[in-house]
């Protein structure tokens, strides 16, 4: 039997035409994925609405998904209709208001070679009640580590997808920056210019403009952080996309996380590790506090999930 303790209010996931109970794990032990990565993933959140539970960009993720896929080399057995329609199966199955989805392909059981020649592509999606991804205390700021390690470069692979055994960076730097005393990691990339956080994007907001970067900086380009950008120049506040020196963000009025996990997460100590030969040193972004922007964008953001801007009610696939 497995524990839920991490996964509040999961009760099914659904593999390959069947709901088996969450605590039912029944994949084998050689299936490919498992030894090598050889998987593509999505993160998505559900959140409840005046119409009843509500999925937001469902098909954005989905788009992503399949594109992720095909970078992969996966011949997938479904169709983006099919993937579609058993997310939101999957999310009544569970019965579930406010919810984390994960729709994982990935290359099963067949055999051990580098290439999967004989591994079917199998996919599974699991849905549960996942709260602040950096905990409660969030809320009021975050503090991360400049990690010593550059992100995977956009020249070794396509960061437009989201390669499963690409996050092993992710999970090792983000232990690191708790090893540290700090919430979680960011990463320079090869250029020394700020990339992304494991698993969030950022944004800084510096003179009057909100900045992010693109995928020429080694980046997922997250569909929150479109999303916030969308949001930004809605609310009459001038946005920019272009590379961020190290420098710039130390030095920025407001620094903050999006993703669809984390969603909204104001930055607000930085710890300065990215060199191994020079001591760390920690800086207090802004006020120390949230600021006006970052506070601003969040209530947009997640009044846009919650159906409460009508304006971005077709971000919404409304399950009820």
């Amino acid at each position: 039997m497995h524990d839920t303790t991490h996964f509040p209010k999961a009760r099914k996931y659904w593999h390959e035409g069947k709901f088996y109970d969450w605590s039912e794990a029944h994949l084998h032990p050689m299936l490919h994925a498992l030894h090598y990565g050889s998987s593509v993933f999505e993160g998505i959140r559900a959140y409840p609405t005046a119409k009843g539970p509500a999925i937001f960009r469902l098909n954005e993720h989905v788009d992503r998904f399949l594109y992720s896929a095909g970078v992969a080399m996966m011949k997938v057995p479904y169709t983006r209709r099919q993937i579609t329609d058993l997310i939101k199966l999957t999310l009544k199955e569970n019965g579930l208001d406010s919810a984390y989805i994960r729709p994982l392909l990935f290359f099963a059981y067949g055999n051990l070679g580098l290439v999967p020649k004989f591994c079917p592509v199998e996919l599974l999606i699991g849905t549960w009640d996942w709260g602040a991804y950096l905990g409660e205390k969030a809320a009021n700021g975050v503090c991360v580590y400049l990690v010593p390690w550059r992100r995977v470069h956009r020249s070794q692979l396509d960061m437009k997808a989201k390669l499963g055994g690409v996050y092993v960076q992710s999970t090792i730097c983000g232990q690191m920056a708790r090893s540290k005393k700090c919430d979680e990691a960011v990463f320079l990339n090869l250029e020394g210019r700020i990339a992304e956080g494991p698993g969030e994007n950022i944004l800084i907001y510096r003179n009057g403009v909100l900045k992010t970067n693109d995928v020429t900086e080694s980046i997922l380009e997250g569909i929150t952080r479109t999303t916030l950008l969308e949001l930004a120049q809605d609310a009459g506040i001038k946005t920019k996309v272009g590379p961020i020196r190290k420098d710039e963000m130390l030095g920025a009025d407001e620094v903050f996380f999006s993703g669809t996990a984390v969603e909204v997460v104001a930055i607000t100590e930085i710890v300065d590790g990215s060199d191994p030969n020079v001591k760390p040193k920690k800086y207090k972004i802004g006020t120390g506090r949230p600021g006006t922007v970052t506070t601003r964008l969040k209530k947009l953001y997640m009044d846009s999930v919650s159906g409460r801007v009508k304006k971005h009610e077709s971000w919404l696939t409304y399950i009820r």
